[in-house]
């Protein structure tokens, strides 16, 4: 299911294109340069998200680009929702997932997306969120995968909105879902393969 569309196509053009622009704003290359650790596109696995952040050894700067991309999508969603209404809110929360992942500002290639989906999810439904939360920190503590985590919270989100009544964030949570899978297609290639790095072990 989707929420009515009551607002105009104008309107959610507009509100489209200024949330895919602030979800395009790289603050893990942001955090890197302002604690001087270097272009965070040639650290570790080159990708622009905390957990990268996190293998250069500083844990103030990964929490802060953690923070700020989960910020990202949630921001997108609050504002929309206040500003405008729910109907654009769901898709001010994607359109900030697509900028992470898909950035104007770093030729369309951006991050994998987990913490914008949290952040999305939380101020769209915070069960939804806190769902998705549980599932991630339970996968991470039994595997110590924090791709598998994502994948799995990821998947069944669409579930969890099923569950928890909020039917309307299905589709959602669906599409939000197969962009992550995208995503992390090298990261599946090595699970499957037994090379994916475990949390707390730094990547070759």
């Amino acid at each position: 299911m989707i929420p009515a569309i009551e607002t105009s196509a104008m309107l959610l053009a507009i509100t489209g294109v200024a949330a895919y622009l602030l979800g395009s704003v790289p603050f893990g290359i942001v955090m890197a340069r302002l604690f001087g650790l270097g272009d965070l596109r040639k650290i570790g696995s080159g990708n622009i998200g905390a957990t990268n952040v996190l293998r250069t050894g500083n844990k103030l700067a990964a929490f802060l680009t953690l923070v700020l991309d989960a910020g990202k999508g949630a921001i997108a969603v609050l504002l929309t929702r206040a500003l405008v209404g729910e109907d654009a809110a769901q898709l001010a929360g994607f359109a900030a997932f697509f900028g992470h992942c898909f950035p104007i500002f770093l030729g369309f290639k951006g991050g994998k997306g987990v913490a914008t989906f949290i952040g999305t999810l939380l101020a769209l439904a915070w069960p939804v969120g806190l769902a998705a939360c549980a599932t991630w920190l339970i996968v991470a503590a039994v595997t110590r995968y924090s791709s598998l985590s994502a994948l799995v919270a990821a998947v069944l989100s669409p579930v969890a909105a099923l569950f928890l009544g909020r039917p309307e964030l299905v589709l959602l949570c669906i599409l939000l879902a197969v962009l992550i899978l995208i995503r992390h297609r090298e990261n599946i290639t090595r699970l499957l393969n037994g090379t994916e790095s475990r949390i707390g072990k730094k990547s070759a």
